[in-house]
């Protein structure tokens, strides 16, 4: 029935089990756990992402979040994460692309977008862990929705820098490290203000601690062409939760500037 494959679908995606003890395990065929999964899977990735307050609709697209963020006024805040994956085969082409070289391993990078509250808006721009995270926003068109909507403000982290100084007044990134001979004032001035901004940004990286919590997106065992539907089926799948979370408050996310002279 759709709903045991529903489940079966489920269980795989928490816990990673092998299909062949989900098949002992519900006491079927090993490949007919294979199919169930192969069809849940996809239709669970184009569910999209849920919205707080608004049950009926979900965010597919970048466009679609960047749309959201300017008609509610949202900050939305962009980062980067890795999961390590099978080493493709020698002497294949594109070997290398997988390699990371923050993690020295095959890894696959995925982009998430949340509100204020670490609740999940976007997930997406799967690359090989090779590509920058920049890089990654940029293939997938982020510089057009800025340009769309010049009133959608956003904070990330110091790999985003290209995109501040293309967009001074919409991406707010850690303040730039003053020189060695700079004034003590100014040193303590710039570590108050990053100090903010990084309590700004942090939700989206608790975002992404919660999709880590899921077996599948701490080390993927999979073929490596199913890793987007599966993050984007988890991710899916988290946002759902963090929707019905409460508001905790209305965090804060604009930079005071420090007076050296208050150092």
């Amino acid at each position: 029935m759709f709903t045991d494959r529903v489940l079966v679908a489920l269980v795989h995606l928490r816990t990673q089990l092998p299909h062949a003890a989900l098949a002992e395990l519900y006491g079927v065929g090993r490949s007919t756990v294979t199919e169930a999964i192969g069809e849940i899977r996809p239709l669970l990735a184009d569910r999209g992402f849920a919205v707080p307050g608004q049950p009926g609709l979900r965010l597919r697209t970048l466009a679609d979040v960047f749309a959201y963020a300017d008609a509610e006024g949202t900050t939305l805040r962009i980062d980067g994460t890795e999961t390590q994956v099978r080493r493709p085969k020698a002497h294949r082409p594109g070997r290398c692309a997988f390699v990371s070289g923050k993690k020295k391993q095959n890894t696959m990078k995925t982009i998430a977008i949340s509100d204020g509250q670490g609740r999940t808006l976007w997930s997406g721009a799967d690359r090989p862990g090779r590509m920058h995270d920049q890089t990654a926003m940029r293939t997938e068109g982020i510089v057009e929705q800025f340009r769309l909507h010049p009133d959608v403000r956003t904070e990330v982290d110091e790999g985003y820098r290209g995109l501040t100084n293309e967009f001074p007044e919409q991406v707010s990134a850690p303040p730039k490290k003053p020189k060695e001979d700079a004034p003590l004032g100014d040193q303590y001035a710039w570590r108050e203000q990053r100090r903010r901004q990084s309590s700004a940004r942090i939700c989206v990286e608790h975002a992404n601690a919660e999709h880590k919590q899921w077996r599948p997106l701490q080390r993927f065992l999979g073929r490596r062409e199913h890793y987007p539907a599966t993050h984007r089926a988890i991710a899916g799948l988290v946002s759902d939760r963090a929707a019905q979370r409460p508001t905790r408050g209305k965090p804060r996310t604009e930079l005071v500037p420090v007076s050296p002279m208050t150092c």
